[in-house]
């Protein structure tokens, strides 16, 4: 980043002082965030203004500076008070103003604060109306924040400080325009929610390709490129660093690089050229992407494919290194080819960047997990430890190859691939939790900074609100600690009858199991639950408590504690074993009445007679949640999808509904041309 550059932070809001009347005094502080540099030292603060005392027309103030950065010798303190206050006596500082502008010198006996140290002054100050805390100040002219931007070169705290990042994903990338997969146009409320969610870095996706000209000026539309700036700038003045790209450009147009070579690459020059022209005096924390998860067509394998992404990666970095300005030191991001982990995509990389010889470069790869887990195929309903050794292995290909070099990695974008609120019940949430948390941990724990994609299904952008909290709450967690879990977060109980003990495993991860509660209520140990090594009983009595009037569905959630992290949620579920009924319908239309009975489905099987697969994915007879069948809870049935009768052979396929409480359903269906029948017999 450059040194002579600073970064636009969120300033924390002030808190208004109260009038003191009759003996009572009332506090008011004050934190400022931000980040910034000097030109001869990374420098960062954090200021606490506090009102001890306040009386009618008067008030004592205590100010503490930390220093965050390098040790200065010799320091000033500046600030605007926003309600015309006035300093009238100070101590252990010499205070001037300038109408409201007002600075504070060290005193001849503390001019000195070594890194991580706090140097204290106070003053007595006029009022009027009333007294409002200042909110931004400046050590040294550098804006106070918490923060320490790093220097240029030193890429690995860059990208350090980037974490954690979100991406504003189907938005600036959206086909067409803006608007047009859904999302709300973007506003700076929006931003400022993202940083107050203690989000750190913002990827901005953008595609470029319907916003430019023809050959061979390609001149990018101004009014979309006023747009992006506005974007950046908001995004930069809440405190976020940014990541802009080519996105989507890369399947419409880059991808043809292998047999259109001239044409693509004056495209890529002329968008590059452009795009850093036009950003080249931003600040520091504005960071380019050469391209997104890029792809090439027609090539004779992966040696090619790394060939030719290194040219275009090589031709970004010439681009904006030679732009100039801001650009010279600017923090430059280098994809994978299709952003893969795979240890020959890294290698290919790591050439790159040894070829390069530029250190405020970082390396990006995506990570969506184990694929039959991200969709819910074959089987692998569970985050189980197959799931995580992909996890793991990813994260540890990555760090092994760049960060253990001095070389920083973004995980560009990471969650899983079905995860969507519009679909639910693909991945189930228990199981999505688990994967969370680990992701959290294992990049926390080598170094790696991690950018959630999110297109809509963790954010509601138009209310501004997590769709899911508990979810963002695991998430935000993840960024500093590790939180207990357990083999499931539903515990399933009959509709009548006796209601039995139920055991779970706990996966304490590090922490210790503290104890249950239900809502604000603490169960009893040894009356409501057990506990022997890291099997946890709930009791019968407990159980039968929670259950209430036994409705089927969700009666009741107990909160499992741990000494860190998030507590991990358990639903008392009262479900029976669910039933269906014959259907007739078409291959583009079929449904089966299905009564559920208070469960849900985790996946389903398809079985010819002879006990081969049927449908897509003929290697396995467990078949893609939503993609290839789907329950409607509503509306009491079980579609098969068009996707799925596509692929069936005419005959009769068995199918088996697996079912979360462990209940197992069979059905079989006749398929003769566009006709289906079913039954359970």
């Amino acid at each position: 980043m450059s040194k002579a550059r600073r970064r636009l932070g969120a300033l924390a809001g002030a808190l208004a002082a109260l009038l003191v009347t009759g003996g009572i005094t009332a506090t008011a502080t004050a934190t400022a965030t931000a980040t910034a540099t000097a030109t001869q030292a990374a420098q960062g603060c954090r200021v606490d203004y506090a009102v001890p005392a306040q009386w009618q027309g008067g008030f004592t103030a205590s100010v503490r500076v930390t220093n965050l950065g390098d040790p200065i010798s010799g320091w000033n303190l500046g600030w605007v008070f926003p309600s015309g206050q006035r300093v009238t006596q100070s101590w252990n500082a010499t205070v001037t103003s300038s109408g409201d502008r007002v600075t504070a010198v060290h005193a001849s006996y503390n001019p000195s604060i070594p890194t991580g140290a706090t140097v204290s002054f106070g003053f007595n100050g006029s009022w009027a109306g009333t007294n409002t805390a200042p909110t931004a100040f400046t050590l040294n002219g550098v804006t106070c924040t918490g923060d320490v931007e790093p220097q240029p070169g030193d890429a690995m705290a860059a990208v350090a400080a980037m974490q954690p990042g979100w991406n504003l994903g189907n938005t600036l990338d959206a086909i067409p325009d803006e608007t047009s997969w859904g999302n709300p146009l973007t506003t700076r409320a929006l931003l400022h929610h993202v940083r107050s969610q203690g989000y750190r870095s913002v990827r901005l996706p953008i595609t470029w390709s319907n916003h430019h000209g023809p050959a061979p000026d390609y001149a990018i539309d101004p009014v979309w490129l006023d747009r992006v700036r506005e974007v950046v700038d908001w995004s930069l003045a809440e405190g976020l660093s940014v990541v802009v790209n080519l996105h989507h450009d890369s399947w419409q147009w880059i991808s043809n690089y292998p047999g259109d070579r001239a044409n693509v690459l004056a495209r890529y020059r002329a968008l590059w050229t452009r795009i850093a022209t036009a950003f080249r005096d931003h600040p520091s924390g504005l960071v380019f992407e050469s391209v997104n998860e890029p792809q090439f067509t027609g090539t004779s394998g992966a040696e090619e494919d790394d060939r030719l992404l290194h040219e275009l990666n090589t031709e970004f970095h010439r681009i904006v290194r030679g732009s100039g300005g801001g650009n010279a030191t600017r923090l430059l991001v280098l994809p994978t080819v299709h952003t893969s982990a795979d240890q020959a995509r890294l290698d290919a990389l790591l050439a790159t960047y040894q070829e390069l010889r530029d250190t405020n470069i970082a390396a990006t790869v995506h990570f969506y997990g184990f694929w039959p887990f991200s969709v819910n195929i074959a089987g692998f309903t569970r985050f189980n430890a197959e799931v995580e050794q992909d996890l793991v292995g990813t994260f540890d290909r990555v760090h092994n190859t760049f960060v253990s070099r001095g070389i920083p990695v973004v995980i560009g974008e990471w969650a899983l691939l079905n995860y969507d609120h519009n679909r639910p019940g693909v991945i189930e949430r228990g199981e999505f939790l688990k994967f969370i948390e680990a992701v959290g941990h294992h990049a926390r724990t080598r170094g790696l900074t991690t950018m959630i994609w999110d297109a809509g299904q963790f954010l509601d952008r138009a209310g501004l609100r997590w769709r899911d909290q508990g979810l963002h709450d695991a998430i935000k967690s993840g960024w500093t600690t590790r939180s207990g879990t357990a083999s499931a977060d539903r515990v399933h109980l009959p509709g009548s009858g006796a209601i039995p003990a139920k055991s779970l495993t706990l996966n304490p991860n590090g922490t210790t199991f503290r104890g249950l509660r239900h809502g604000g209520t603490e169960l009893v140990r040894g009356t409501d639950y057990t506990v022997s090594g890291t099997t946890l009983t709930l009791t019968p009595t407990a159980l039968t408590r929670l259950a209430g009037n036994r409705a089927h569905g969700v009666n009741a959630t107990v909160e499992a504690r741990f000494s860190q992290g998030v507590p991990w949620p358990i639903d008392i579920i009262t479900s029976d074993p669910p039933t269906q009924a014959a259907a007739t319908g078409t291959t583009t239309s079929f449904a089966i009445p299905t009564r559920f009975n208070g469960d849900q489905l985790a996946t389903m099987e398809a079985e010819y007679d002879d006990g081969s697969p049927a449908g897509p994915a003929n290697w396995t007879p467990f078949k893609e949640f939503w993609q290839h069948f789907q329950p409607d809870y509503a509306a009491g049935t079980l579609i098969l999808k068009p996707e799925f009768f596509a692929e069936v052979d005419d005959g009769r396929v068995t199918l088996t509904f697996h079912f979360w409480s462990g209940a197992r359903i069979t059905y079989r269906i006749t398929k003769d041309g566009g006709a289906v029948t079913g039954g359970t017999g």
